[in-house]
């Protein structure tokens, strides 16, 4: 096996030429020359280079026209997906409502098949009680709730009154009857209690 000569070695790699050195870096000459003329004023540029920036200044130009272009055209996009979402929105934003109330229509159809029989009216009235039920459950699931009413204080805000009655045994103020439910949505109230109400 032959054997390196770590003397000779060190021998060659001393007697190589020392790379020249760029006291400035690299290419830093280069691109400082490259620079240097790109920066010429335009007042003393040459007939050809005075064509060739104008040339580089119109293609820039073309380039941002057309990315502005193409940002109006996304916007434009975007606006008319909003729009058809905002429409899809509020022409089916009760879908899943509907489906729930569809049960009830089939009860209340099924109420009035039955009501064809003189001797199902106990059936029917059965039928009819679980029918409201049933929607009354799909409507409390949507964040409908009743208002209440009789016996309670008479509350503007709540209640509709139609009348005054003279009731001893009731506080002023009170509501004695309740001709018509009213409903709030999520607290809102979107139907007020109409209502008769004691005499103060």
């Amino acid at each position: 096996m032959a054997k390196i000569n770590v003397s000779d070695e060190e021998e060659s790699t001393e007697n190589l030429p020392e790379e020249p050195k760029n006291e400035k870096g690299g290419d830093s000459g280069s691109e400082e020359q490259s620079q240097n003329e790109t920066e010429i004023p335009l007042t003393e540029m040459s007939k050809d280079q005075l064509i060739e920036k104008i040339s580089e200044i119109q293609a820039s130009a073309d380039a941002n026209m057309d990315s502005y272009l193409r940002s109006q055209a996304e916007m434009e996009n975007m606006k008319k997906r909003f729009q058809k979402d905002k429409q899809d929105l509020v022409k089916y934003g009760n879908e899943t409502l509907t489906k729930q109330l569809l049960p009830v229509a089939d009860n209340l159809e099924m109420a009035l098949d039955h009501s064809k029989d003189e001797n199902s009216i106990e059936a029917l009235r059965e039928g009819v009680n679980l029918t409201l039920k049933g929607l009354m459950n799909v409507l409390e699931k949507a964040g409908v709730e009743t208002v209440e009413a009789v016996g309670a204080p008479f509350d503007p805000n709540f209640h509709e009154a139609v009348s005054e009655q003279e009731d001893d045994g009731a506080e002023p103020g009170t509501v004695l009857r309740e001709l018509q439910k009213g409903y709030v949505l999520n607290q809102r109230l979107i139907r007020p209690a109409m209502v008769i109400v004691n005499k103060k």
